[in-house]
């Protein structure tokens, strides 16, 4: 290689009388580490030769980039101080095989060789030329090439930077895991065209290709994210012939009509393929129709557009951000024959350029033209930075800052390379070194890899626009660096429309409303409305609301349920306060007038002690109606507990204790005359206090078990209609517990009801007994309308308004029966007819147990004689005593069980 190098110097001094060397193939830059690289300097040979013509741009522009990046970082003073970058630069012919055999150039040093069956003619051993060791390559350009030399390189730890391949394919780190770029790879663009997709809310698109690698496998990509992300559907992917028969373009347009609803259409294919869709879309009217999204093959290029700016109009295309590199133009063209030896092909570049040739046996022979060596650069030929300049020199200077870190790391201190970097540079830790790499690159753009080895990707995003004066451009409207950024107020459709077009196969639902997506399109769908107490959760599921909330108005979330209780002004309960009022008003003015009365005949044949227990059970009876209306809390739970039973416990525990007594008295009269036990008025006092106290015991359990506490009820108003639905406040209290608490009470009241049929047979003048059964008739009568009402209602909305009423309504009655029929006549007679409340003549005890004993002598005696005679003994006996026994109420309670047995006998009497 030096003597190539050598004679190519040379000939480059005496270009008449000596040829160029056709078979140069490599550049070699001393330095204390060489860096290898791969150019398509030439492009790929026919007939069997390796190499064709020379690649101007592609291949000396980028090959001199790198020796000017090296150029750069050996004058750097920050940058590897002290080290001097070399290199060893190959040809790969744009061929896939010939790098590989080129690259083996890179490996020579990690190879052993074995001398000892080599011998030189003097028989000496052979001394072999040390190789170049090569710690790192750039390159190379073709992705097929790179693939080829990874799969090499990656066997020695050799890391290895591309500049120029895209192939989705490298960014697999398992197999390629010692390759880089500082390009982004094809599958970025198909992302940034997903984004642009997504940005504009499309979700219902479809896909056209140009038939071969480049179409094909950016729309397999861009399926593949569409797949991966979500929210994107296919609606058609369209492919177009290499060769396409008449007529193929119309047909595709057919095609894409057939999912009108998928207007965006993402296109991967090439310059001429897109000028024939746009001119089969303008044929078949549908200008505007089509929502254009091109790869970077459309880019900003105006041969597909001319002539179609109509149709093309809004057409979105993304192409790979670049940037020119100044100091490069500056020194190319500056670069010539005479400074430039280093580069082997930089001669065949002369001739290519200049159109010339230089000495007789240049590489032009055709040309009549001979080279003077004084033609420029930029002034005697065209020039035009080529587009991978900037990538070349990013990569360049990656390896650098990657050797640097690693110099900092090992040879901290140490000026040049220490014995750790000079021996041997470990290509696993180059390799990590890469990957953390940070600077800003060439154009001033940063340069960084991910896990992968991937550069991010950087696009810019154009717009073709028709402006107000019919003149159409390309727009720039954003940018794409791993992340989309759109100036969404710079994009224009359709003469300066900024509305947004619509890509998409279902509008989407109303607020309240689910998707049901149709099964194997999920872009597509239909609207649910959320019905009853669901909420929209999320864009595809209704969920139920908590129990005590209720969704809100436009069902997209849960509100509190309103929580109401019985208010005072409700008709439900003005009705039953009224009527409480009233028997409060009428049970005080009874007590008023007994207690006034006290000492009359009417109020102590009562029993005055019992009347005022039946009183303060009526009083109570009517009371508790308030406290069921009342807002619920703890007090007034524990005072409805207490109070809802024990009214009518006192009532009914008085008035059952009265009918007993009566019914005791005449059974007893019956047997003996000998007075029952426990008829005083002490001893039924305490019988009734004992039965309250019973009920009292059982609210003392309740409390115990169960503490009194309020509730809300979110199930009683559960409506179907949830904005009709309410909580209702109420105390802790369940149908079952009502009844058990009133179940004693309405038990004593039916053992009174059963007493009260017994004693029905009293004469009329006996005037306690019936008042007191007709009350019981009547409150059972009330109660057993009472609970078909209270528990056939427990269903209904208005449940506690029902319930309540009912029952504080049933209360009231229970007490004012037994206020009407027991204690308003008396009260009558008191204020009304006072001539009647006086006392009548008394008869002696003894006399009124004679009367009771013969009567019930005589009674016996009937059974055994003609009623003749029975009756002429009866009445004769009743003559010789003389005794007359007239039932009123102002006889003491005592003396009317012996008044009765003489009235038998007295109607006995009247009979005969």
């Amino acid at each position: 290689a030096a003597s190539l190098m050598f004679t190519s110097h040379w000939a480059l001094r005496h270009p008449v009388s000596v040829s160029l060397q056709q078979y140069a193939h490599s550049i070699r830059l001393d330095g204390d580490i060489i860096l290898g690289g791969l150019f398509p300097v030439h492009a790929r040979g026919d007939r069997g030769t390796p190499c064709g013509e020379l690649k101007k741009e592609k291949g000396i522009h980028r090959l001199e980039a790198m020796m000017f990046a090296i150029d750069l970082i050996n004058k750097d003073p920050e940058l590897l101080p002290n080290i001097t970058l070399g290199a060893r630069i190959l040809d790969t012919c744009s061929r896939d095989t010939y790098a590989l055999e080129q690259s083996l150039t890179f490996v020579q040093a990690l190879i052993e060789r074995d001398g000892s069956d080599v011998r030189c003619a003097n028989g000496d051993p052979p001394i072999f030329t040390k190789p170049d060791k090569i710690v790192g390559v750039i390159g190379a350009a073709a992705s097929s090439v790179s693939i080829m030399v990874a799969n090499i390189l990656r066997l020695f730890k050799i890391p290895q930077i591309s500049y120029a391949s895209t192939a989705p394919e490298l960014s697999d780190n398992t197999r390629y895991d010692f390759f880089s770029r500082v390009v982004p790879p094809d599958s970025y663009q198909a992302q940034a065209m997903m984004d642009i997709v997504t940005a504009m809310e499309w979700n219902y698109v479809s896909t056209l290709a140009s038939e071969g690698n480049y179409g094909e496998s950016g729309v397999e990509a861009f399926i593949q994210i569409s797949r991966e992300t979500g929210g994107v559907c296919i609606a058609q992917s369209l492919k177009i012939p290499r060769e396409p028969r008449p007529g193929e373009f119309d047909k595709i347009i057919r095609r894409l009509l057939e999912t009108s609803n998928a207007r965006a259409i993402i296109m991967f294919a090439n310059e001429d393929d897109i000028r024939r869709v746009l001119d089969a879309a303008k044929r078949n009217n549908q200008t505007g129709h089509f929502l254009w999204v091109g790869s970077d093959s459309w880019g900003s290029k105006i041969s597909p557009v001319i002539g179609q700016e109509r149709v093309a109009e809004g057409a979105i295309t993304i192409l790979p951000k670049r940037a020119s590199v100044d100091a490069f133009d500056r020194y190319f063209r500056s670069r010539s024959l005479s400074n430039n030896r280093r580069n082997v092909w930089f001669a065949e570049f002369w001739e290519e350029n200049f159109n010339c040739k230089l000495g007789m046996h240049g590489k032009r022979p055709g040309s009549l033209k001979k080279c003077t060596g004084l033609e420029k650069v930029g002034r005697d030929s065209s020039y035009e930075q080529e587009g991978k300049v900037q990538f070349v020199m990013d990569a360049v200077y990656a390896m650098a800052h990657a050797l640097h870190r690693m110099h900092r790391e090992l040879c901290y201190g140490y000026p040049g390379l220490c014995p750790r970097m000079a021996n041997n540079i470990d290509g696993k830790e180059l390799l990590n070194h890469i990957r953390a790499v940070n600077f800003n690159g060439s154009a001033g753009t940063p340069v960084v890899f991910n896990e992968n080895g991937d550069a991010p990707g950087r696009y810019d995003i154009f717009q073709y626009q028709i402006t107000n004066r019919s003149t159409a451009e390309y727009r720039v409207i954003g940018s794409w660096t791993n992340k989309l950024h759109l100036k969404v107020e710079a994009m224009r459709w359709r003469m300066g429309d900024p509305s947004f077009p619509a890509s998409v196969c279902s509008l989407p639902c109303r607020t309240g409303e689910r998707k049901k997506v149709v099964k194997g399109v999920p872009c597509c769908w239909h609207c649910e409305r959320c019905e009853g107490y669901h909420f929209q959760a999320s864009e595809f599921t209704c969920e139920l609301c908590p129990y005590e909330k209720r969704p809100d108005a436009n069902r997209t979330g849960c509100t509190p349920i309103p929580i109401i209780k019985l208010e005072w002004h409700s008709p439900w309960a003005i009705v039953p306060v009224f009527i409480a009022m009233l028997g409060i008003i009428a049970t005080s003015f009874v007590i008023v007038t007994f207690v006034r009365y006290n000492d009359t005949p009417i109020v102590r044949a009562s029993g005055r002690e019992m009347s005022y227990v039946l009183l303060t059970g009526i009083f109570l009876c009517y009371a508790i109606t308030f406290l069921m209306i009342a807002t619920p809390d703890v007090g007034v739970c524990s005072l409805r507990r207490i109070f809802l039973g024990l009214g009518m416990c006192f009532s009914y525990a008085a008035l059952l204790t009265k009918t007993n007594r009566i019914h005791r008295i005449f059974e007893q009269g019956k047997k003996s005359v000998t007075a029952p036990r426990f008829i005083s008025p002490a001893s039924q006092l305490v019988i009734t206090f004992s039965l309250i106290s019973v009920q009292l015991l059982g609210v003392f359990v309740w409390f115990a078990v169960d503490p009194p506490h309020t509730v809300v009820d979110y199930g009683e108003q559960r409506t179907q209609d949830p904005m009709a639905a309410r909580g209702v406040l109420k105390c802790d209290i369940s149908d079952l517990s009502l009844i058990c608490s009133l179940g004693y009470s309405i038990l004593l009241m039916v053992t009174c009801t059963v007493y009260a049929i017994k004693t029905r047979g009293v004469p009329e003048t006996f005037n306690e007994a019936k008042p007191i059964g007709f009350t019981m008739y009547t409150t059972c009568i009330i109660w057993l309308a009472f609970i078909p009402i209270f528990f056939g209602t427990s269903q209904s909305a208005e449940r506690m308004y029902i319930q309540t009423t009912t029952l504080t309504i049933s209360l009231s009655l229970s007490a004012s029966v037994s206020l009407g029929m027991l204690y308003m006549p008396k009260v009558y007679i008191i204020l009304f007819h006072p001539e009647q409340n006086v006392p009548k003549r008394k008869r002696s005890f003894k006399a009124i147990v004679t009367a009771a004993t013969m009567s019930g002598k005589l009674t016996q005696k009937g059974g055994d004689r003609p009623n003749g005679e029975v009756k002429t003994e009866l009445c004769e006996s009743m003559e010789t005593n003389r005794f007359m026994c007239v039932c009123t109420s102002s006889l003491v309670f005592i003396s009317r069980w012996f008044c009765f047995r003489l009235l038998q006998c007295a109607r006995v009497c009247a009979f005969a």
